[in-house]
C-alpha cells in the first residue's frame, strides 16, 4: 500500500504514517517497493509487511525455563548437573567478556568477575567488609529464581566458579546465598581448590 493508503486506513496524518513505516523498514518488519506507474514521473513507493517472524514479538523465555527445570528435575542429582553446566557457561564467557588469562593477583580476578557479573546484569557490589563476599542486587533470571531457586541459582554459582577458573583466580566463589535479602544474594569468596 501507499503511506497515503495506510494513514487513510489508520485515521492519521501522512506524516505520522510516514515517520512510523520508516521505523517498521529499519526494524525489518516491513519493506519499501514500487510500483510501475506507467506514466512519466517518480513511480509511487509502497510497503508490504515482510513475512517473517517478528523479531519484536511476544517472548515467554519463562516458560522455556519452567520447561527445561522440569526436564532437570528427573535426573538423580540436578543441582550437580545444573552446577557443572554453569561452570561451562562461566569459562565461556571468562574467554570473551571479561578478557582470558590468568589473573595477576587475588584482587584481579575478583574485579574481572564483578566487570562479568555486571555485563550480564546482576548488578554486583563488593562487601568490603571482609572482602570475601559479593552482592548481587539483581538476577537476570528473577521471575524464576523466586520459585525455582534450585535451577536458577546453582547455574549462577557455576556462572562464578566456572569464571574463576578460566583465569586461574587463586579464589572462587565457594557458595551462593539467595535472596537474605529481598534484594540482595551473597556469593561468597575463598581459595580455589577447598570448596
Amino acid at each position: 500500500m501507499a503511506i497515503a493508503e495506510i494513514a487513510q486506513r489508520l485515521g492519521i496524518h501522512v506524516n505520522t504514517a510516514r515517520f512510523h513505516l520508516e521505523t517498521l523498514v529499519s526494524n525489518g518488519q516491513v519493506e519499501r517497493t514500487t510500483a510501475d506507474s506507467g506514466s512519466p514521473g517518480r513511480p509511487p513507493q509502497l510497503f508490504q509487511a515482510v513475512r517473517r517472524m517478528d523479531p519484536m514479538g511476544t517472548r515467554h523465555f519463562r516458560v522455556l525455563a519452567e520447561v527445561l527445570a522440569g526436564a532437570i528435575d528427573t535426573d538423580a542429582d540436578p543441582g550437580d548437573r545444573i552446577l557443572r553446566a554453569g561452570q561451562q557457561w562461566g569459562l565461556r564467557q571468562a574467554s570473551t567478556a571479561a578478557g582470558p588469562g590468568k589473573a595477576s593477583g587475588p584482587a584481579e580476578p575478583v574485579d574481572r568477575l564483578m566487570r562479568l557479573l555486571d555485563e550480564l546484569g546482576f548488578a554486583p557490589e563488593r562487601d568490603d567488609s571482609d572482602g570475601r563476599r559479593v552482592g548481587l542486587r539483581q538476577c537476570p533470571f528473577l521471575e524464576l529464581a523466586v520459585s525455582r531457586s534450585d535451577v536458577v541459582c546453582p547455574a549462577h554459582l557455576g556462572l562464578m566458579q566456572g569464571a574463576m577458573q578460566a583465569w586461574e583466580s587463586p579464589i572462587t566463589v565457594e557458595r551462593l546465598h539467595p535472596f537474605v535479602e529481598p534484594d540482595l544474594c551473597m556469593a561468597h569468596l575463598g581459595p580455589a581448590g577447598e570448596s
